[in-house]
């Protein structure tokens, strides 16, 4: 289909066009076949209304003139003309005359101007050559129209054939990083002057010619450096393995340089683990060479965690000889049932400080060195510190000194005992104070051998020490209280002197417990003190030495008594 009155040559009709019919170039809308936007009809009161011409057949000559095509004729329009010929004949139409705008396009006012002075002349069927279903613009002025290209929602006048232009394809592109601009600006393509768009050649995407994707040079560059990094990379890495597994291996000649360092070897580590530490302190040349000196050493596999004191540049097989050597070990380690005397002596020993610093500084700082607030105050007490520092080993470095060392042992301590419920566990056994718990686990670890004698030693202590008890009249008689009171170990020793021998912590002595401690009681001596056997034990003997056996009269006491002094006679006399 299509339009005319727009020029010298047919236009395709727009099919979005709000406006249904001819109009100018200049945007103003002629009279026929027009719609209004939206559909709504446009009201004037003021003005009366007219109908809608017919339109007007125009002369063949203007027809050749003005529209080389053949002009589509409404079909009652060509009745009319068929049936009064002699109307046309009478009444010649006069010739419009174009009238043309400031760009030199015909407006269509010509024919408007002809058609309204038609009007008046001559009136002719309203609905004639009108379409059955279209609707009527009512306009307010003759010769005037709405203009529907103000509106905001109008589309934009039309532009003459000549100026028309298909509209591009516009994609959308992903909007880049400033620094991706920078960088590929410099490659871009320049568009030649006055030609809009991309070059000739490129499609969407970027690509260019065969449809493939142009590359930048900033983009090779990175690529080709991370392709060398890699390889590179590789390479070397590759390199130290065959030369780590196949080539000579890295050793030190001799035991090492004057300068010396603090090794710590964590538990659970293995042999490759030591060397690789001995390598990053510069101990040895090369883990391997640490391994081969271990493995080929018969007790190589028997080094244990600690802190070790090495020199720098020390061949693998003299860091070996010295980390197999138990006394090499920088660790203090404190046994269970250890007094706290011979702590001290080893912390003086290990830190090489003259002997008796350490135990001046545990009598002089003990209340700060974080003893829990039941620790016991008495002055009979020979060390308060007794009985808190909890058995375990402790690492010794560069930074370590005799107060840092009993701070932590006493933390240890502290911490063991709060996780036992001493202080609740107490109460339940009848004793006075937590003190009293540590202090009868010190006994027990004191004279048992194993867990099985601790829990009957805890039963023994406990039934000697009722108000009930007239065989030892609440005398517990333990050999170990003495040689604590003298700072020995004796098994054999004048019981008279003993028994006389007048100091709180002399059982043989004294009633019940000493002030305190004497020693530093295990685990095991704990809980075993906790939760005693109920057997009803009241005595206990080592004939041999080796096993303790328990009793619960005196006469069967008396008879292990008997029998383990025949014993001593024997091994006295040589027998």
């Amino acid at each position: 289909m299509t339009e005319y009155g727009r020029g010298r040559a047919p236009e395709p009709w727009h099919p979005e066009d709000p406006l249904y019919g001819d109009q100018g170039w200049t945007g103003q809308a002629t009279q026929q076949g027009q719609v209004p936007y939206a559909g709504v009809q446009q009201q004037y009161p003021q003005e009366p209304q007219y109908q809608e011409p017919q339109y007007q057949q125009y002369p063949e000559q203007y027809q050749e003139q003005q529209y080389p095509q053949q002009q589509y004729v409404p079909q009652d329009q060509q009745l009319q003309h068929q049936l009064h010929p002699q109307h046309q004949q009478l009444h010649p139409q006069p010739q419009p005359q174009p009238v043309y705008d400031g760009q030199g396009w015909d407006t269509g006012q010509g024919q408007q101007l002809q058609e309204q002075a038609q009007y008046q002349a001559a009136p002719v069927d309203p609905y004639a050559g009108a379409e059955p279903y279209a609707q009527q613009v009512a306009a307010g002025y003759q010769g005037e129209a709405p203009d529907l290209y103000t509106t905001p929602e109008a589309f934009p006048p039309p532009q003459p054939p000549g100026r028309r232009r298909a509209e591009p394809e516009t994609v959308d592109e992903p909007e880049t990083e400033e620094g991706e601009e920078s960088l590929l600006a410099a490659d871009a393509d320049e568009e030649p002057p006055g030609r809009g768009g991309r070059r000739a050649g490129r499609g969407k995407g970027g690509k260019g010619k065969g449809g493939k994707p142009k590359r930048s040079g900033a983009a090779c560059l990175v690529a080709a450096l991370v392709v060398v990094a890699v390889v590179g990379g590789g390479g070397y890495y590759g390199y130290s393995y065959i030369k780590e597994r196949f080539g000579a291996t890295e050793d030190f000649a001799g035991s090492g340089s004057e300068e010396s360092v603090d090794i710590e070897i964590p538990k659970g580590a293995g042999l490759g683990q030591m060397g690789r530490i001995l390598k990053e302190a510069g101990v040895v040349a090369s883990a391997q060479a640490f391994v081969d000196a271990a493995n080929a050493n018969p007790k190589g596999k028997s080094i244990q965690p600690g802190v070790y004191t090495l020199k720098k540049k020390m061949s693998g097989a003299a860091a070996v000889a010295v980390m197999i050597d138990p006394t090499k070990l920088n660790v203090i380690t404190v046994t269970e049932g250890m007094r706290n005397s011979k702590v001290y002596d080893a912390i003086d020993k290990k830190l090489g400080k003259p002997a008796g610093t350490t135990k001046d500084i545990a009598q002089r700082e003990a209340k700060n060195l974080g003893l829990p607030a039941w620790a016991g105050t008495d002055p009979k007490l020979i060390d308060p510190l007794e009985g808190f520092l909890y058995p375990t080993r402790y690492d010794l470095g560069k930074d370590s000194t005799p107060e840092s060392l009993l701070k932590q042992m006493v933390k240890n301590a502290t911490a063991k005992y709060n996780e036992l419920g001493i202080e609740g566990k107490a109460k339940e056994l009848g004793l006075e104070n937590p003190l009293q718990a540590v202090t009868v686990a010190s006994l027990v670890n004191a004279e048992g051998k194993n867990h099985d004698d601790f829990k009957k030693m805890a039963e023994v202590v406990y039934n000697r020490l009722k108000k009930t008890n007239d065989v030892t009249n609440q005398k517990l008689q333990f050999d170990s209280t003495y040689n604590y009171v003298k700072n020995q170990s004796e098994i054999n020793f004048n019981l008279k002197e003993a028994q006389a021998f007048d100091n709180p912590y002399n059982t043989h002595f004294v009633k019940g417990l000493p002030p305190g401690p004497i020693g530093n009681p295990g685990l095991e001596a704990l809980t075993a003190t906790l939760s005693p056997d109920h057997g009803g034990w009241m005595f206990f003997v080592s004939v041999d030495g080796h096993t303790t056996t328990f009793t619960k009269t005196y006469d069967e006491h008396l008879k292990l008594v008997n029998e383990f002094q025949e014993r001593q006679k024997q091994q006295k006399n040589g027998g």
